[in-house]
């Protein structure tokens, strides 16, 4: 049993990679569905749940962080006893500790299930101590990301205002995603220590990183064997 970590730039490929990795070995991607499970665990409505990653993650400014405001997601529906041990539909306030603590028990949850791809939602550091996990992180030059993403926007564009926008949304998204990391898990979001491998898809093809990854996978899934015998 292996499981992948996967954090990733935006515009780096990392989605790419794991797609690919997932075919190459068969895992499944950890996707919104595991996030399901852990809400209907938890006596949540799966249609209202929300899958709180680095993806819908908003910065909070600088006086909600002073103040120590909670923020509220919205409200979600979910099923409670009543005084006869009947199910009887409520509503609660989601707020982004309860939307977190769900992600962090599904990915706990996909860890015991195996074989399996997690990208981002803090993967890395929650299961960080465990010995069958390998934890990968892509980037890519700044330049060459803003020019993968403006292509995907737009392939025959060339304005400098695309290609502002598409600087923008990185910086935008990677900020973000640090954001997230260091307010949550109180890490730094490019700390090489947090990872096995960094790859650098400026200078190697998605098929090229998927497959070496999935060697590495191949060679460490014995020892994490012995390790968890």
């Amino acid at each position: 049993m292996t499981v992948v970590t996967i954090s990733r730039q935006f515009g780096s490929y990392g989605d790419e990679i794991a797609q690919k990795l997932c075919e190459i070995l068969n895992y499944r991607y950890f996707d919104k569905y595991l996030v399901m499970q852990a809400a209907r665990e938890a006596g949540l409505s799966e249609q209202e749940m929300v899958d709180y990653s680095e993806e819908n993650y908003r910065m909070r400014n600088f006086l909600d962080r002073m103040l120590g405001r909670p923020q509220t997601l919205g409200q979600v529906k979910r099923w409670r006893e009543d005084n006869q041990g009947m199910l009887a539909p409520d509503s609660m306030l989601l707020t982004e500790q309860i939307a977190l603590e769900l992600v962090q028990k599904a990915i706990r949850y996909a860890y015991r299930m195996g074989n399996v791809i997690i990208v981002g939602r803090g993967g890395q550091v929650i299961l960080q101590d465990e010995p069958d996990v390998l934890h990968v992180r892509v980037e890519a030059p700044l330049e060459t990301r803003i020019l993968r993403v403006r292509d995907v926007w737009q392939p025959y564009e060339t304005s400098i205002d695309l290609r502002r926008a598409a600087q923008d949304a990185i910086e935008r998204k990677d900020a973000a995603s640090a954001d997230y990391l260091r307010r949550f898990y109180n890490v730094r979001w490019d700390d090489p220590a947090l990872y096995h491998v960094i790859i650098n898809t400026g200078k190697m093809e998605v098929d090229q990183a998927a497959h070496m990854l999935a060697a590495l996978v191949r060679e460490f899934a014995p020892q994490f064997e012995k390790q968890t015998t």
